[in-house]
C-alpha cells in the first residue's frame, strides 16, 4: 500500500477521471475506501488500482 493513502488524502482514479476528486475515508491494508465527487463511496483494491494522490495545494 502507498503510505500516502491515509484518511483525508485527496486522490484521483487513473481510469475514471469522470469520478472527479476523491477523499480517502479509510485505508486498511490494500482496501482503500474513497468518497468521490461524482461516484460516491467506492472500495478500491490498491493491489489492482494505483490511485493518484493530489497535492492539497492544487485543489
Amino acid at each position: 500500500m502507498d503510505d500516502s493513502l491515509v484518511p483525508g488524502a485527496w486522490v484521483r482514479h487513473p481510469d475514471r477521471p469522470d469520478w472527479g476528486l476523491g477523499q480517502v475515508q479509510s485505508a486498511i491494508r490494500n482496501r482503500i475506501t474513497v468518497n468521490f465527487e461524482h461516484a460516491g463511496k467506492v472500495l478500491i483494491d490498491s493491489d489492482v488500482i494505483s490511485l493518484s494522490v493530489v497535492d492539497p495545494d492544487e485543489i
